[in-house]
C-alpha cells in the first residue's frame, strides 16, 4: 500500500477532500458530472430523497436516490482543468483510507456520468439531438501529464488525426474512449461519435470574435477529418479529460452530449431549458434502469 503526503492529497481541517469538500461516505458509486453549477439541482429535483446538498467554489454536490439507486450529482465549471480536480478528489474519497492515508487494498470504480452541452461539426446531426462520446480527442494538455496507453486501432485514429494538423499550429492532442461497459447500456439506441475536447470556448473551438486566431483553419481540418469510416462529430471542453484520467484511475465514464448547436449550419436550439430538461429525464431512466 503506497502512502499519501498531506501536500499531494490535500484535506480540509474537518478531514473532507480540500476542493469537493465532501467525505467518503457522501459519494455514490454513479456519479453525475455537470458543468453549471445550477444544473445540479435540475438533475436532483428527480431524485425521490436528496440527503446531501454542499458546495464549495464552484462544486455543487447533491447526493440521492431515486428507488434504489443512489447517485450523486456534482459540477464541475468548465474545462480539463478543474476535471483534473474532481477525478482525482472523487477517486481519494473512494480508494484512499484518509485517516491513514493509505491506498485501499480493494479498489472501487465509479461510474462517472457526464452531461453536458455541446457543438455538432456534421450537418447532419441535428441540433436538439443527443449524442454519446464514443471516444474523444483532447486538444489539452491534461493526459500528457499522466501516463495512457492505447491500442493499434486507437494509435491509428490519433495519428491520423495529427497528420491533418499544420506543424505551425503546435498542438499534441490525445486520444481517450469511453467505458465500454457503460457505452453498450446507457448509450444503447443513441448516436455516438468522436468528440474534440477544445482548451478553451472562442478561439480553440473555431470562434473569431477579435482576439487574432493563429489556427484559422482548425474547424475545417475538424470538419473534414475521416479516418476508418469516423468522423468528428462535436466539440465541448471535458470529455476527453475524463474519458483518460478514468481510465487511469480504474474508473468508467461516458459523456452525454446535448446538442444545442450545429457549426456548420449555423444554428442555436430555440428552447435550450427544455431541451435539457428533456434529456436530464431520459438519462436518468437510463441510469436507474440500466445494470452496469
Amino acid at each position: 500500500m503506497s502512502y499519501i503526503s498531506e501536500t499531494d492529497l490535500i484535506l480540509n481541517a474537518d478531514g473532507s477532500a480540500y476542493h469537493i469538500n465532501l467525505f467518503p461516505h457522501e459519494v455514490a458509486d454513479t456519479v453525475i458530472t455537470v458543468g453549471d453549477q445550477d444544473r445540479v439541482a435540475e438533475v436532483s429535483k428527480y431524485f425521490d430523497h436528496i440527503e446531501i446538498r454542499k458546495g464549495k467554489r464552484e462544486f455543487v454536490t447533491h447526493t440521492g436516490r431515486i428507488g434504489n439507486k443512489r447517485i450523486t450529482v456534482i459540477s464541475t465549471g468548465i474545462g480539463t482543468d478543474n476535471i483534473d480536480i474532481i477525478l482525482n478528489e472523487l477517486d481519494a474519497l473512494v480508494n484512499i483510507d484518509l485517516q491513514t492515508r493509505l491506498v485501499k487494498s480493494d479498489l472501487k470504480s465509479l461510474n462517472i456520468i457526464r452531461i453536458g452541452t455541446s457543438g455538432a461539426v456534421q450537418a447532419y446531426i441535428e441540433v436538439d439531438s443527443l449524442l454519446v462520446s464514443a471516444s474523444a480527442i483532447g486538444l489539452d494538455p491534461l493526459m500528457h501529464y499522466y501516463t495512457h496507453s492505447l491500442n493499434s486501432e486507437e494509435t491509428q485514429l490519433l495519428n491520423a488525426f495529427k497528420a491533418t494538423l499544420p506543424e505551425s499550429y503546435l498542438l499534441n492532442p490525445y486520444f481517450a474512449t469511453a467505458g465500454q461497459q457503460l457505452l453498450s447500456t446507457l448509450g444503447i439506441g443513441l448516436q455516438h461519435g468522436v468528440t474534440i475536447t477544445a482548451p478553451g470556448f472562442y478561439t480553440p473551438q473555431g470562434r473569431q470574435v477579435r482576439a487574432q486566431n493563429a489556427v484559422p483553419d482548425l474547424m475545417d481540418i475538424i470538419q473534414q477529418f475521416e479516418a476508418g469510416h469516423q468522423r468528428i462529430t462535436n466539440l465541448e471542453m471535458e470529455t476527453a479529460g475524463i474519458y483518460g484520467l478514468a481510465g487511469n484511475l480504474g474508473h468508467k465514464a461516458l459523456s452525454f452530449n446535448i446538442i444545442l448547436a450545429n457549426r456548420i449550419t449555423q444554428q442555436f436550439s430555440k428552447q435550450p431549458l427544455q431541451i435539457m430538461d428533456h434529456y436530464i429525464k431520459q438519462i436518468l431512466e437510463r441510469i436507474v434502469t440500466s445494470t452496469f
